[in-house]
């Protein structure tokens, strides 16, 4: 299941990139093509880009392509699950702060509008106390058993 649910982060985070691309190819082209560019490119690519890179990083916790010292990982072979429980118990941490304070900041914001899209600005930040709750969802197993997640298949 959670091999099921990091694939599909990745696709998400994925599909935004491709939409971000092929928004800001559209403010360029109004710009320099049409002499006229849309009003709305900039704040909808910003919150785009919130939301891929908040879910291919939950996406990063399960696959383990985040950015950790594998090297010391390498050198200390057979014993290195200490450093990966610890590695993890880190990130675990950091999933609930950003469940946390994601959905405080959520909340904080919700009457608050973007001006040039007319949505609330809370939309931009829903993705991070998701992500979090992931993340920390998603390091649990790895700080139970010390292993890398992402290398076989979950049933």
């Amino acid at each position: 299941m959670a091999a099921r649910v990091a694939h599909w982060l990745v696709r998400l985070g994925s599909l935004g990139l491709v939409a971000m691309a092929a928004i800001i190819g559209w403010q360029v082209f109004g710009r320099f093509v049409l002499d006229s560019s849309p009003s709305w490119t900039e704040q909808a690519s910003l919150i785009l880009m919130i939301w891929y890179v908040m879910f291919a990083a939950a996406a990063g916790v399960y696959e383990g392509f985040h950015i950790r010292i594998a090297l010391l990982e390498e050198r200390m072979g057979d014993h290195a699950a200490p450093v990966r429980r610890a590695v993890a118990a880190i990130v675990l941490l950091l999933g609930l702060v950003l469940l946390v304070y994601g959905a405080q900041l959520t909340w904080l914001v919700r009457e608050n509008v973007v001006p040039s899209l007319g949505v609330s600005r809370s939309v931009a930040y829903i993705p991070m106390p998701i992500s979090g709750l992931l993340m920390a969802l998603f390091a649990l197993p790895q700080i139970i058993d010390g292993k890398p997640r992402g290398t076989e298949e979950d049933a």
